[in-house]
């Protein structure tokens, strides 16, 4: 399959990687503060603005805006590469292993509308996955700090959001 990414400089970018095989890796806090301090580590040699999130036990969403010279390709490629060998540091696992799928998923985000959808999204997916009942439980996502910010009325995401009911983007978990 040929895979074609487009590069827009200052765009924001919706992405999704998924654990291999699903393993349910950041299920483990411990791995989940691993994949906070990739991240951040990732920020300094690429630099990014993280505008939303959410850590699930089998995949990731991200909301980011590339601010330099690298592009959202190069950011994900050195944040799976440094978590795969921290992760195997911290394990003390020798020699090659495949931790995520291959390839991740993006979507440029085309206006203010489509942003508000993904980002809604990514604070609703725990909900969806039945990992809690209310997007405000979930501890690995940025709703509280979005709720925080005006965003979300209270009772946000205890039942299915219609500005996401629509949306399509399962296909790239």
């Amino acid at each position: 399959m040929n895979f074609r990414r487009y590069y827009i400089p200052n765009a924001i970018v919706f992405i999704t990687t998924v654990v291999h095989r699903r393993e349910p890796i950041f299920a483990d806090e411990l791995y989940v503060d691993l994949l906070r301090t990739t991240l951040h580590n990732t920020k300094k040699l690429h630099p990014f603005h993280m505008l939303g999130y959410v850590f699930l036990p089998d995949h990731i969403h991200l909301l980011i805006r590339p601010t330099g010279e690298s592009n959202f390709s190069k950011i994900m490629h050195s944040a799976k590469s440094y978590f795969v060998y921290a992760y195997k540091q911290m394990l003390d696992v020798p020699g090659r292993m495949q931790f995520w799928q291959k390839r991740f998923y993006d979507h440029l985000i085309r206006d203010e509308d489509d942003f508000a959808n993904h980002l809604h999204y990514i604070h609703y997916n725990p909900v969806k996955h039945k990992y809690v009942t209310r997007p405000e439980d979930w501890p690995y996502s940025s709703y509280v700090a979005w709720q925080a910010k005006g965003l979300y009325p209270e009772q946000w995401g205890w039942a299915l959001p219609e500005s996401i009911a629509s949306l399509r983007i399962e296909d790239a978990e």
